[in-house]
Formats: C-alpha cells, sequence, structure tokens
C-alpha cells in the first residue's frame, strides 16, 4: 500500500494523532492500519534512553551507553572524520536499543561564553559547526538510524528559553546562524530537524514559515519532518500550517483536538495536514525497513573510540619550556577533585548513564611514582583547608604538580546560563598557592566553555580536556605522558575576560526581547576585526612536534564568482615525533565597500605526517567563500575585488597569503534618485557614462587639471573628492543656470531605466 493511500484510509482523527506524540518519546501507532510506533530519545554524544519514567532534563537514569566527547570537545579536533566515526558507533547502539531516531547534533552558535548549553554545540564558527555537523549526521544515519538537527534556530542561550525572542537582523541570520544548519541540511540530509523553544523576530520557532517552510523546505530542500523541542509548541495549528509536523511530548490529545477542530471549521486545509502525516510516515516506515533485529554492539570498541576522539579533540594551550610531556619516571602529584572524579559531560538532556568511567587517577593505577592529594571537592565551592594544606605540601616533595580543575554541574548545564567565566574561587585559589611552591605545574580543565585563567602567567602547562567522554582519563594521561601527540585546536576563542566578548553588553536582553546588536561580529570576527587581545584565539592549539606551511598555490589569479578556485599547499612536520596539524584556510576581501569581518574560515584541513614528513594539502572554493548575504537581492553576493587567501594555524597566526582578483556576475541595482550620492551612482549600471555627462556641463571643472592649490593638490582632485558626497540637485548651484532640475531629472531617468532592466535580468 502507497502512502497517500494509507492516509486516505486514516479518520481525520487519526491523522491528528500521528501529528503528536503517542508518549514522551515514541510517535503514535496505528494498529489496525499497519502503522508502527517509533523511538526518539535524546543524544547527540551518545544514547540516552529511557526504560521506566520519562524526563527531559537528564535527571533520570536510563540504559547504559558510550558517553563520547561532548560537541565542545570534538569540534576541536577538525576533523570530521572522527565525527562520522563517532556517529557510526552511536547508530550502532541506537540500533541494539531499538531507537529510530537521535535527537542531534546541535549546530547553534556560541555567541556568547555563557550559554549554558555551549557544551553541546560545536564552534562560534559556522563553517566549521557544519562541516562536523554533516559527518555527525552521515555516521549515524549510515546505520539506518535518523538523526534530528537541533535548536532551529537563532537559539543561543538558556536564559528565558521558552519565552525569549532573538531579534537578529537578516544579513546576520543568514551569515551567522542559520550557515551551520543549511550545510548539514543540505549535504548531511538529517531525518529530521529539531525547532527550538525561542521566538525568531517576534514569532515562535515552531510557528515560523519563514523559517520552516521558506527556508527550510524551499530553499534547503528538507525533505524529512520538523519535531519540536519537548514542550515547544505555543500555537498547535498555527505550527501545523508553518511546518512543523510533529509535537513532541504527548500531550494528552488536548491538541489532536484542535487540529481537528481548525480542520471541519475550515482554518486548517486538510491537504496541509496529509503532508505533515506523509511526511512523518516516510521516517516511520524507513526506520521499519533499515531496523537490525537483534543488533549488538561492542562496548568495548566504542570505549576505545572514545578514547581516541577525546585525545584528538583536547587542546594543548601552553607548554613553556617543554614541560609536557612528563617523565614518567618523575615524582609527579595530580591534584583536585576531577583526577579523581572527571566531569567528562554535561548536564541536562544530554546526560548519559555511561557504560564505563575512567578517571585519571584509574588510568595511573600502576605507577607508583604517581601520588594524589584531593585539595578540593569536584562538586563544591568551599575551601576545605585540610585539603589545601595536603595538596600545598606534597606539591613541594613533587617534581611536577597537575592539577585537575574545572566546572561544577552546577555551573553549567541545560536550563541555565552562566552569570560569569570564572572558575570556583577554591580552585583559583588552590592553582594561585601551589604555583608558588612548585613551578613545575600544569593544569587540566574539564569544562564546557571557555572559562577566565588568572593563574595562565605562573604555571607551565595548561591541557583543555573540555568535557571528554568516560574515557577521558584515559585520553588525558595518554597527552600528559606522550603516549599521544595533542592536535586539537581551539573551535572557540578565549578572551581574557568576560567584558571583552561582542555580546557582552545585549546577551541575555531585556526581559523576553535579545537583540543580536553585535550582527555579524561574533567570536574571532569581532575580536580579529577590533584588535583585541585574547587569552587563545580562535583555531589554536600546541602540539609536541612543529610544522612549517610551505609553497601556497592559487590555481588561478583572477577568477569569476561562478568558477572553482583550487588552493594547494605544503605541510612539513618539522619535528622529531609524529603529530597531526589542523591547517586552516581563511578568506579575506581586500578592497570591498560592505562592512565585513577581517577574515573568515573558509575550509580547513588535518593532515598527519611523520618526523620530516612533507604533505600536499588541497582546498577547493566556491562563490560562498567570498560572499556575504546581500538583503537587497537576497542571496549570496561576491563584490567584484581583490580577495586574500590566508593559510593558518589559528585566528591570529596567517603563515601564508596570496591574492586573487574574483569578478562577480551579479551587479546589485542601486536605487537612483536626485539625491543619490554620487559615490554611488559611479557603481551602478551606466553611473560612469552619467557622471561623464553631467559634469561635462559644468563650466567651474574647466581647467582645473593645471591649477593648484597652495599645498599643490590639484584643485580638480579635490573638486572629485568634494564632488564624492554630493548629490545631483547640487549641481544646479555649479551650473550658472545651464543646468536645471528638468535636464536632471531626465538623465536620472535614463538612468533608472537602466537599474531597472537590470533587476529583471536578475530576477530572469
Amino acid at each position: 500500500m502507497d502512502m497517500k493511500t494509507l492516509i486516505e484510509k486514516m479518520t481525520l482523527e487519526e491523522k491528528a494523532s500521528m501529528c503528536s506524540g503517542m508518549n514522551f518519546w515514541d510517535t503514535q501507532a496505528i494498529e489496525h492500519l499497519g502503522i508502527p510506533k517509533m523511538m526518539v530519545t535524546d543524544g547527540p554524544h551518545g544514547l540516552r534512553k529511557q526504560t521506566g519514567s520519562s524526563d527531559h532534563l537528564g535527571i533520570l537514569e536510563s540504559v547504559p551507553a558510550t558517553c563520547f566527547p561532548s560537541a565542545s570537545a570534538t569540534a576541536c579536533s577538525f576533523d570530521p572524520s572522527l565525527l562520522t566515526e563517532m556517529g557510526v558507533a552511536i547508530g550502532k547502539e541506537c540500533q541494539k536499543e531499538n531507537v529510530g531516531v537521535i535527537l542531534g547534533p546541535g549546530v547553534n552558535i556560541k555567541r556568547s561564553p555563557l550559554c549554558g548549553r555551549n557544551f553541546e554545540y560545536f564552534s562560534e564558527d559556522p563553517y566549521l559547526s557544519g562541516e562536523m555537523a554533516k559527518a555527525h549526521i552521515q555516521g549515524v544515519q549510515s546505520q539506518g538510524v535518523g538523526t534530528s538537527l537541533k535548536h532551529f534556530a537563532a537559539n543561543n542561550q538558556e536564559h528565558r528559553r521558552f519565552s525569549g525572542d532573538s531579534v537578529v537582523d537578516e544579513r546576520t541570520l543568514r551569515e551567522i546562524y542559520l550557515v551551520g544548519f543549511e550545510k548539514a541540511v543540505k549535504e548531511g540530509k538529517p531525518a529530521t530537524v529539531m525547532c527550538a523553544y525561542n521566538q525568531l523576530n517576534g514569532t515562535y520557532c515552531a510557528e515560523n514559515s519563514y523559517l520552516l517552510s521558506r527556508i527550510l523546505r524551499d530553499e534547503w530542500g528538507f525533505t524529512g519532518f520538523v519535531v519540536s523541542d519537548w514542550g515547544a509548541v505555543n500555537d498547535r495549528v498555527a505550527s501545523v500550517v508553518a511546518g512543523l509536523e510533529l509535537e513532541m511530548p504527548a500531550t494528552g490529545a488536548q491538541n489532536d483536538k484542535l487540529i481537528v477542530q481548525a480542520v471541519k471549521q475550515g482554518t486548517l486545509n486538510e491537504d496541509i495536514l496529509d503532508q505533515a502525516v506523509e511526511r512523518i510516515l516516510r521516517i516511520v516506515f524507513k526506520w521499519e525497513q533499515k531496523k537490525i533485529a537483534n543488533a549488538t554492539v561492542d562496548m568495548e570498541e566504542n570505549n576505545q573510540l572514545a578514547r581516541k576522539i577525546a585525545s584528538e579533540s583536547m587542546v594543548l594551550l601552553k607548554n613553556e619550556n617543554n614541560r609536557l610531556p612528563l617523565n614518567k619516571q618523575a615524582n609527579i602529584l595530580f591534584v583536585g577533585g576531577f583526577a579523581e572524579k572527571p566531569r567528562y559531560q554535561g548536564g541536562g538532556s544530554s546526560h548519559i548513564h555511561s557504560y564505563k568511567v575512567t578517571s585519571a587517577l584509574d588510568a595511573v593505577s600502576g605507577m607508583n611514582n604517581v601520588t594524589f592529594a584531593k585539595g578540593f571537592d569536584a562538586d563544591t565551592n568551599t575551601v576545605d583547608a585540610t585539603l589545601f594544606n595536603d595538596a600545598i605540601e606534597k606539591a613541594k616533595r613533587a617534581d611536577v604538580c597537575v592539577i585537575f580543575a574545572g566546572l561544577p554541574d552546577s555551573f553549567e548545564s541545560e536550563g541555565f546560563d552562566r552569570s560569569h567565566m570564572q572558575l570556583p574561587s577554591c580552585q583559583n585559589q588552590l592553582i594561585d598557592e601551589i604555583t608558588q611552591v612548585q613551578p613545575k605545574t600544569i593544569v587540566v580543565l574539564h569544562n564546557g566553555s571557555p572559562v577566565e585563567m588568572p593563574w595562565a602567567h605562573s604555571v607551565q602547562g595548561i591541557l583543555e580536556a573540555h568535557l571528554g567522554g568516560q574515557a577521558c582519563g584515559l585520553a588525558v594521561t595518554d597527552l600528559l605522558f606522550g603516549d599521544a601527540n595533542p592536535s586539537g585546536k581551539l573551535a572557540e576563542s578565549y578572551p581574557l575576560r568576560l567584558q571583552d566578548n561582542p555580546s557582552y553588553l545585549f546577551y541575555g536582553g531585556e526581559r523576553d526581547r535579545t537583540e543580536y546588536r553585535e550582527g555579524v561580529f561574533v567570536g574571532y570576527r569581532y575580536y580579529d576585526k577590533k584588535d583585541i587581545e585574547v587569552l587563545f584565539p580562535f583555531g589554536f592549539g600546541l602540539s609536541y612536534t612543529t610544522f612549517e606551511y610551505t609553497n601556497l598555490k592559487l590555481d588561478k589569479k583572477t577568477i569569476k564568482d561562478d568558477e572553482k578556485l583550487i588552493v594547494t599547499a605544503d605541510i612539513k612536520n618539522t619535528g622529531n615525533c609524529r603529530g597531526k596539524e589542523a591547517v586552516q584556510l581563511y578568506v579575506r576581501n581586500a578592497t570591498g565597500d560592505v562592512i565585513r569581518p577581517d577574515k573568515e574560515l573558509r575550509g580547513f584541513a588535518k593532515v598527519e605526517l611523520n618526523a620530516g614528513e612533507r604533505k600536499q594539502v588541497s582546498f577547493e572554493l566556491s562563490k560562498r567563500a567570498f560572499a556575504y548575504y546581500s538583503t537587497t537581492i537576497k542571496d549570496w553576493h561576491v563584490e567584484s575585488g581583490e580577495y586574500e587567501i590566508l593559510l593558518a594555524k589559528s585566528s591570529h597566526d596567517i603563515v601564508l597569503c596570496e591574492a586573487v582578483a574574483v569578478e562577480s556576475t551579479v551587479q546589485i541595482p542601486i536605487e537612483v534618485t536626485i539625491n543619490t550620492c554620487f559615490a554611488d551612482i559611479e557603481k551602478a549600471v551606466g553611473g560612469k557614462e552619467f557622471m561623464d555627462a553631467l559634469l561635462s556641463q559644468l563650466p567651474q571643472l574647466q581647467g582645473l587639471q593645471e591649477m593648484e592649490n597652495d599645498d599643490g593638490m590639484g584643485l580638480a582632485e579635490m573638486m572629485r573628492a568634494m564632488m564624492k558626497y554630493m548629490v545631483p540637485r547640487s549641481m544646479m548651484m555649479m551650473g550658472d543656470g545651464k543646468l536645471d532640475i528638468e535636464q536632471i531629472g531626465h538623465m536620472i531617468k535614463t538612468l533608472q531605466e537602466m537599474q531597472s532592466c537590470k533587476c529583471k535580468e536578475i530576477e530572469t
């Protein structure tokens, strides 16, 4: 039976029931029609399937599963292939537990370090976010399990998340907050997309047709179904019309009745309801076909994969005097509650019942030269004098001290935002006191978002472990002792202090209204444009070896914006051990008029090299690499001019640069009136000819080329500079009565007709 025939056999009430959950986690089943239920459940960095009572805050326990590193960690790998491997493993666990759709990944942009859910999101950069999300989706869905890309869209704070209105201008929305979703939808093709709780520009995302229909389906070609975040629906009928098919969780059929009533009253076209049901059924039956009976999973194999991913995602931020890797024979002291009880995942709906957890102390249990002092409890923010003194005394006697610091669950979680960027004060105090008696001190950080580091100058090493998953202790010790080489790079900037963040003055908003006044200047786009010092820049990360970048080549020096540009360069490992380097490619608009960031990430490649080995990396750049979103033509546009191709080790460390001239194939029409500046008219179609005709009628300009003022500046040049921001109607005062408003109007009308023709050409 085909889908449309099946829908024809359904009653109106049954159709409405398909559009909401059967319970907290399952879609509706209609047994007499052979429609099965399908379980959807939490992710994104591991499976959170509950077997009994249900919640959406991760409070109640779920089935044992592999807890992989969170997105805040995995994005720092700059390696999409790792996300694909992780996705495959998660997909297999979903098959074992009969889960049809796992909720994730999340691609919301890290607008501020304060967002309590930042650990679930990849980056402050939309290109990196989209690439990592695409790989994650492809990995999971290769196992026949669907994903749910979330939270669509502009869901960048937990504060007032059910009622807040994200007020974002169109260009910023397109360039920053939708790009990650766009790439993941177009190239990853997720089975479902989850709408966000918040409003976007005054309309709840669950009923925002601009988002759910015009952009998601009409522009991006999404063919799956849209599911609400749990409890996100404001107006059920309006959400169906806008393009939200499935409401979760079940609402006791209350909203189903509203749908039925709306159809009967003629306020909801039944064809729209049928379409929603068909989109849901398509995914449900696809899952039925892909189910694997009696699927099994090697959980220990997944644990080792979690270890590998964590070790390649952790970021070495400081290594003064090459203190790391540690000498395995040295007298080493581990300090801090996180050494024995690591914070390896975030709080909320992504909280996983981990198959196993290995702490750093567990990982070194066979090393008699490693001792431990608790120093502070990982779950508190209080100073325990006994624990403090014990740690300080032991630090004095050690050869080197490793302090495991980080944020407790109470500091960052789904449901609320942070109020500051600080570690618990007891940890900062202990680090400060230990460095006074033991200069050979390393800090390992367990946190989902950037923290201020007032002690950064006084420690010799900093390893950012983020929330590294259940095998984080193994990964940390692999890196500390040199069994693995750090290769992670920061997927977000670390400001010196919270006040430096571009959204600082506006974040959280006023009551329910949050204005994104910083526009496109998010993260490094802001810090680099204003040349603001940061603690650690976007893309930064150290290794135990060194890399040399040479031989940057472009296959063309001049291109049109509809052509591809191939960029190649050689990367060499100039150190003495094997390592991986995340090569970053940024593009800078060197000559354009549009206000843009100093540079934007447009490509990256993770390359592995033996000591002394050299490899070539290659990038392909298309129109979007050079484009900004034009609100005039409602499309991506490239300004003609010179662009710089930058190869870098971070957003601050540009190693190689080559220029390319890009010619736009689309000229944006300029509205020309008697009050349009000549600077703009010159750029219009026929603008140069207009200017020549106008100026030829001004006798005052005759002979100015030969005249100079006292400073030696040509008067003609002065006049041209002055005229740049004059307007046509002002020319009457310079025409000695020979140039009147009628003549100017006629010339402008001719120019307007040329612009109109250009508009029609673009529309065509």
